[in-house]
């Protein structure tokens, strides 16, 4: 389960050793935009190591390394793979080839150290107008690809436009970003509410990504973490709804009846995969009927 997604600067100790405490169900530690030049190096040497010599728990790990077009990309796979991050975040994927160019690196790394193929992940990190017209083709480019992400500030950027709080300059790249990702079978994770000290902001933001199909949402901020867990998990009334609905199917069955209503609403097949869902999701939690 990855509701949430809370990006960490490669470059700081404290919160990569700290940052499982933080609540949320991933953890992104950043090789790229959140690390200059000159620190590169130490902090792809950092992340390693905490890789390497920390337990964080039952947080999954995801590494954003440094795009395809820079010198430090490779390096950063060759110090990551080894210790087994879930996903890797690949920056300005624009079209297909990006994601592919990733994969064989990674494939030739995973080859050469004797490591299982394909057990790490790309994550294609959206982030351009190219980027999101090509958006299918980037999710089926190769079965490492497990996720999309939009990232809104660079795409905003690339659009020569403002980025707003309400978000109506990337509704279009949202709704595409999801229905490619859903078309592919894969999940997709929306772009992070950049104004940490706006409470209520977050949770509108998040409800709407909810509404739209997100899987989940990142944050730049652990104050975030929280209301996004919240808005992603199935509420009690949804999950006691679920339940009822399986109910209701396994009466059905053992009496040989084919038409199924609950609350005079028909159950068709679109509202008992929602239910499994739902209760797939509440077990992950650790949540149980009664």
């Amino acid at each position: 389960m990855r509701r949430s997604m809370l990006f960490l600067p490669g470059n700081t100790p404290n919160m990569l050793i700290n940052g499982s405490r933080l609540g949320s169900d991933a953890l992104i530690f950043d090789l790229e935009d959140a690390v200059s030049p000159a620190e590169k190096d130490s902090a792809r040497v950092l992340v390693r190591n905490t890789l390497k010599y920390m337990d964080l728990g039952s947080c999954e790990i995801i590494v954003r390394i440094n795009s395809i077009d820079t010198d430090y990309w490779k390096k950063d796979i060759d110090a990551i793979l080894p210790y087994s991050p879930a996903l890797i975040l690949l920056p300005k994927t624009s079209c297909a080839q990006d994601a592919l160019i990733a994969d064989e690196y990674m494939t030739e790394v995973e080859q050469k150290l004797g490591l299982e193929q394909g057990k790490v992940k790309l994550m294609p990190l959206i982030e351009t107008a190219l980027g999101v017209e090509n958006a299918f083709s980037i999710a089926t480019a190769t079965k490492r690809v497990a996720a999309l992400f939009l990232g809104a500030e660079d795409l905003t950027a690339d659009l020569r436009c403002k980025r707003t709080k309400g978000g109506a300059e990337i509704n279009y790249a949202r709704t595409r970003l999801v229905m490619a990702a859903r078309a592919a079978n894969i999940d997709v994770y929306d772009t992070p509410f950049t104004d940490v000290n706006d409470d209520e902001g977050i949770r509108v933001d998040a409800e709407y990504a909810k509404a739209l199909g997100f899987t989940g949402k990142a944050s730049i901020s652990p104050r975030h973490v929280e209301v996004i867990n919240e808005v992603f998990s199935p509420s009690e009334r949804d999950i006691a709804y679920a339940y009822e609905v399986m109910e209701a199917i396994r009466i059905a069955k053992e009496q040989g009846r084919g038409v199924i209503s609950l609350h005079n609403k028909m159950i068709d097949a679109p509202i008992v995969a929602r239910a499994q869902q739902t209760i797939a999701m509440a077990e992950e939690m650790g949540i149980r009927r009664g």
